[in-house]
């Protein structure tokens, strides 16, 4: 995942031959049947833009960000990731089964990944980077924060999160970097819509994606749990 230093011997030195993660897009397909150690090989570089490899600290491209899929934890094989690596993510979605008029269409039209190389780009690396500075300047008034703090404390000391009943063993909130990529979500939510500031229904619209998968006991992405804790906190 990371690369590898491989002994030449004509200059009798190591040299380094960097792994996938040193990519602007790395997709992690099936995550939750990698080994321990390919899992916890994307920590480090998720949170910090960086990798460390024989002592030496190596930065990752800009942009750079991670997509992963993941089987359902009932089949055979799958295990539940770890919450440290689950608050990686900025969002967990749920896909589901495809709606009849695609299905048909896909079944009528084949394997889509034939179709990759007729894809055209839709921004390049530098086009990206704008768009995330854009979004980090949308604003989020006072009454915003206090209304997404009031989500956090709830999930921390209610038993909201686990849809009125207690959660089983010791009870998990959301983090403060939960908080951190909530703002952020809205932010570009409230961007898309071509808005200069993000309003409650920003943080609704991304609330379940971003939190369902990191409250105690969520098994699926955007499940009741935050759907109750939406309802449990009042708008600003």
């Amino acid at each position: 995942m990371l690369g590898v230093s491989i002994f030449d011997p004509e200059t009798h030195e190591f040299r380094f031959h960097s792994g996938p993660i040193f990519h602007s897009i790395v997709l992690a397909d099936e995550i939750n049947r990698a080994p321990p150690k390919t899992q916890s090989a994307l920590l480090e570089a998720m949170e910090e833009r960086q990798v460390s490899i024989d002592g030496v600290t190596r930065p990752l491209p800009e942009p750079f960000f991670v997509i992963a899929t993941q089987n359902p934890t009932e089949q055979i094989g799958a295990y539940p990731l770890p919450e440290s690596q689950l608050d990686r993510f900025l969002m967990s979605i749920e896909l589901g089964y495809p709606d009849a008029a695609a299905e048909r269409e896909l079944l009528i039209s084949g394997d889509r990944r034939a179709r990759i190389p007729e894809l055209e780009p839709c921004a390049d690396a530098a086009t990206l980077m704008a768009w995330q500075r854009e979004a980090a300047a949308v604003h989020v008034a006072p009454a915003l924060l206090d209304y997404i703090q009031a989500l956090l404390t709830a999930s921390r000391t209610s038993n909201a999160a686990s849809g009125g009943t207690p959660a089983p063993g010791a009870h998990r909130g959301l983090s403060p970097r939960a908080g951190l990529l909530l703002v952020a979500a809205a932010r570009a939510w409230a961007l898309l819509d071509g808005r200069p500031m993000v309003l409650p229904e920003d943080v609704q619209a991304v609330f379940a994606a971003v939190a369902g998968h990191r409250l105690a006991g969520s098994t699926r992405a955007g499940g009741p749990q935050a759907q109750a804790l939406l309802r449990a906190v009042a708008l600003p």
